[in-house]
């Protein structure tokens, strides 16, 4: 708390709230089917409508609301998450369901791209990597504490329960942002020319390109852990849970250790990241069938895999400085596309070769975003930059 400003914790808060919603719905995707008489396939939807929401709605949301000080914006996005979180708990149709899905999505890219920029904005040059990697953990602990408590929740008191305590946390985020986030000078109306201008910069795009594919392969593998624990590591159901709240640990770990890299030196961090990552990935094809080497593995893919999300959104904001807010959006938005190709390539595999071969082409994945970040040093140097 003496080291960071009390606003960057309420921003995490609001991270935790949004992780939330995005990934309690996978653990309650039975009971709705149930509720709502459809197919658990129909209510997978509800992942799938999120995701592209999130991917298409975050940079409209920036270009539609750019006249808006970031402060009053990101007040903005926690009311349409609200309202969103609120319409799912009272859904009485899988229809309504689905809209909720839509509106609390919008507030995601455009929330953490915004809020990033505002975390890194309320602390010294030399620790904005830390301070939005402190904002992301919010993220990755909704996994570890938000998803299991709210699955728990929607399992005894019903699914609908889940998204209101949802929504309320998002009402405490959105006092706290209220009260405590400061209106600082660099927050004032953003131009829309220099927010368009920025996507003819070369480098947005290469930098897009290695957040989609650099989690795109973190997603092949992930999509099916639960799969590989228990066909390939024989670990039994029942400790399953166990398991993926020790890899929720090591995501952690990792935001907060990659934003420390990020302050050190950001693109030879990113450069140690790719090169590290698909090797590391490679070995676990041969530690995968020892269940308790799988245990420690799990924990060091998730450190390592999720090293790369505060450098890359700390870079989507150097490489577009004068025009920041779309820019992070986007990477938000190559980060979720990221992770529903990372799932379909994962899915290609598993139904032609076995799930365990997924160790073997996911580090393909990352060696693409590793090209694209060769070509983005390429045009940084020919710059001079």
């Amino acid at each position: 708390m003496k080291k960071y400003p009390l606003a960057i914790w309420i921003l995490s808060l609001g991270a935790f709230a949004i992780g939330m919603t995005e990934f309690v719905i996978m653990g309650l995707l039975p009971n709705i089917a149930r509720d709502l008489n459809v197919t658990v396939s129909d209510a997978g939807q509800l992942i799938t409508g999120y995701a592209l929401s999130v991917a298409i709605g975050g940079p409209i949301i920036v270009l539609a609301t750019y006249k808006l000080p970031r402060k009053n914006l990101l007040i903005l996005l926690m009311g349409i998450f609200i309202i969103g979180n609120g319409i799912g708990g009272i859904a009485p149709s899988y229809g309504l369901l689905m809209l909720s899905r839509i509106v609390a999505a919008l507030a995601h890219g455009s929330f953490f791209g915004i809020g990033s920029i505002l975390a890194a904005n309320m602390v010294p040059p030399h620790k904005r990597a830390s301070a939005m990697a402190l904002m992301f953990t919010g993220l990755t602990m909704s996994n570890i504490i938000g998803v299991p408590f709210g699955t728990f929740v929607g399992q005894i008191f019903g699914w609908k329960m889940t998204f209101i305590i949802i929504s309320v946390l998002g009402l405490l985020t959105l006092i706290g942002i209220i009260k405590f986030v400061p209106n600082q000078k660099d927050t004032q109306p953003i131009s829309i020319k220099n927010e368009l201008n920025v996507l003819k910069d070369v480098k947005l795009w290469l930098t897009l390109g290695v957040t989609l594919f650099g989690f795109s392969s973190v997603f092949a593998y992930f999509t099916y852990i639960s799969q590989i624990l228990t066909d390939v590591s024989h670990i039994e159901e029942r400790w399953i849970s166990f398991v993926l709240i020790i890899f929720g640990v090591g995501v952690t770990f990792g935001n907060i250790i990659g934003g420390k890299l990020a302050d050190w030196n950001l693109n030879r961090s990113l450069n140690i990241i790719f090169i590290g990552f698909p090797i590391y990935i490679f070995m676990m094809y041969f530690i995968q069938s020892n269940s308790l080497l799988m245990i420690v593995g799990i924990f060091v893919f998730g450190l390592i895999g999720f090293s790369m999300s505060p450098s890359l959104q700390f870079k989507s904001m150097v490489i577009s400085k004068d025009a920041p807010m779309l820019a992070s959006t986007m990477n938000q938005s190559a980060f979720n596309i990221g992770n529903a190709l990372g799932a379909f390539i994962g899915g290609i595999v598993v139904s032609q070769l076995e799930v365990k071969d997924l160790a073997l082409v996911a580090p393909f994945l990352t060696l693409i975003g590793l090209i694209f970040f060769i070509l983005e040093r390429i045009v940084s140097k020919k710059r001079g930059e």
